[in-house]
Parts: structure tokens; C-alpha cells; sequence
């Protein structure tokens, strides 16, 4: 599982071999009548060959090391090929010494929006706009590949965030309908694509970032040969959420993290100590009191 990080690691090269991602599509079209369910086979089919069979980077992955990922494209309403949806997004990595896959992402991108007609190419080319489809999966693949370097090497996902900072800002310049603008602006949404990555790439939140690191490679990848140490690492970097949080009260980056890890965190302090249990359930419910259901299961 060792990936080293090059400084010139962004290439767009088309595949031979040892692509990152090992992605499922599922496109749900159950809300709409009466149209050519075809083309929803003919979509799902071209993303996952977008997705899995292009190169995103030039570094090397193993098998066991491409990212495992899972989107679900819910359509809500189709108009003069102009798609309406909306889009959850999955990934996770493997942890060291074990058959278990962490979750990295989980959230939901409510404006996932497009034009699209049946065999429309998806090929996308880098600090070139071509579609917001096109776009829009670019973003994602690079924000994936983001959050899977930050656990690997402290702050190592910044190269693929800043191409997503690029990719957004050729967005908000490019000539699209009001529908596909949605997700790419400033002030549109404090939970959309480019508030994510803004407070990706934010000093504010470096310690957040490097605690992704502690979580992953000093909390569970260890477990498998000591579970106490690597829960402690857990427990004794999460003030970092709270400080997050302070800074920036209720920020996407915070409650992304807690998306994706929330059931994860339940299931390793309830073998926790009473102090480990205490530290990380009163600073969970002094940040994300809406899950207190979730958080209670520490305690029980």
C-alpha cells in the first residue's frame, strides 16, 4: 500500500495499464416514464469506462490499491436532453492487515445536472472545458484521488485538490445553462462542489487534512497489530474536528469527514476506554448534534 508522491504526478495520458479506479455505476431512472431506458445503460457504461480506464496519474497501483468506488446518478427529470439529477458518491481503501475497507467519501451532490444525447463522447481534457458532465466526473475522480493520498502522506492529496480548483474555476467561466451552473459557484450553496474544495485547500484546514493522515496510517492501519495504540492515535487527534468546527462553524469539510465516518468512530470507541469513550462522544455531540442516535451506540 505504499504510494510514493511525485512532483510532477498529473497526467492525463489515456490507459494501458494499472488505472486508480475500480468504480460501479448505478443510474436510477425509475422516475421517468415512458423514455428510451437504453440510454441510461449506454451513460452508466460510458462513465465507468471514463472513470476506470483512463489514467489519471503517473503513479503505479497495484490491484489491491485502485480506489474502490461506487456512484449512484438518481434522475429526477429529463428536457431537451438536459438532464436533472442528483449523485452519491462512495469510495474507500484498504486497511493494512485486514480484509476491511475504511470509507473515505460518502455525500450527495443534489446538482449533479448535464446535457447529454445517446453516445456523446465523455472525454475530458485538462485546463480545457468540454462539458460539465465531463467536468463534474473530473472533479470527483481527482477529489477521490485527493482524500486517498491524504491518508497515505500527510497533506499528499494537495496536488489533486488544486486540479480540482481548476477544474472549478474553468466552470465558473465557461458558457453552460443555469442548470449545470448549480454545484460550481461561490455563493450558490455552502455545500456544494466548490465550497468542498475550497475548504480543501484552506490553511485553515491543514490540521484536519494531517489528522486524515494519524487517522488512517497511525490509527487503524496499526490495529491489526495493536488495536489500543491505534485507537488512542484516533482518539488523541480529534480535537482537530472541534477546532475545525470553531473556526468554521458548521463547515462542509468538517461534516464531510463525519459523513463518510461517523458508523466507522461508533464502531471503534465502543471497545474503547471509559476515557476514550467520554473524550470522543462529548466532542462528536459538541460538533454534529443531529446524529446523537448514532453517538449514543458509543456509550451502550
Amino acid at each position: 500500500m505504499k504510494k510514493t508522491l511525485l512532483i510532477a504526478l498529473l497526467s492525463l495520458a489515456t490507459i494501458v495499464s494499472a488505472q486508480e479506479f475500480q468504480c460501479t455505476v448505478t443510474i436510477n431512472s425509475d422516475k421517468i416514464e415512458g423514455s428510451n431506458k437504453q440510454v441510461y445503460q449506454t451513460l452508466k457504461t460510458s462513465i465507468e469506462e471514463y472513470i476506470n480506464q483512463n489514467k489519471w496519474t503517473n503513479l503505479q497501483f497495484m490491484e489491491h490499491e485502485k480506489i474502490d468506488c461506487q456512484m449512484l446518478i438518481i434522475v429526477n427529470a429529463v428536457e431537451d436532453n438536459q438532464y436533472t439529477c442528483e449523485m452519491t458518491l462512495q469510495s474507500r481503501r484498504p486497511v493494512w492487515g485486514s480484509s476491511y475497507t475504511t470509507p473515505l467519501i460518502n455525500f450527495q451532490d443534489r446538482n449533479f445536472n448535464f446535457t447529454y444525447q445517446e453516445y456523446d463522447q465523455i472525454v475530458y481534457q485538462q485546463n480545457q472545458f468540454t462539458t460539465n458532465l465531463t467536468a463534474m466526473l473530473a472533479y470527483y475522480c481527482y477529489l477521490m484521488l485527493g482524500y486517498d493520498m491524504d491518508t497515505f502522506q500527510r497533506l499528499g492529496g494537495t496536488p489533486f485538490y488544486q486540479v480540482c480548483e481548476e477544474i472549478v474555476n474553468a466552470c465558473q467561466s465557461a458558457s453552460m445553462s443555469n442548470l449545470e451552473q448549480k454545484g460550481w459557484l461561490a455563493f450558490d450553496s455552502n455545500r456544494n462542489r466548490y465550497a468542498l474544495i475550497n475548504n480543501l485547500i484552506d490553511e485553515v484546514f491543514k490540521p484536519l487534512r494531517q489528522y486524515i493522515y494519524t487517522y488512517h496510517r497511525l490509527g487503524l492501519d496499526i490495529m491489526s497489530d495493536n488495536v489500543n495504540n491505534g485507537r488512542a492515535a484516533i482518539a488523541e487527534g480529534m480535537d482537530v474536528l472541534k477546532e475545525a468546527n470553531r473556526a468554521r462553524p458548521a463547515t462542509y469539510v468538517v461534516s464531510t469527514f463525519l459523513d463518510a465516518k461517523a458508523e466507522e468512530i461508533v464502531s471503534i470507541f465502543q471497545q474503547g476506554t471509559s476515557d476514550e469513550k467520554k473524550k470522543v462522544y462529548d466532542l462528536l455531540m459538541s460538533i454534529d448534534p443531529t446524529r446523537q442516535n448514532t453517538y449514543d451506540k458509543i456509550n451502550q
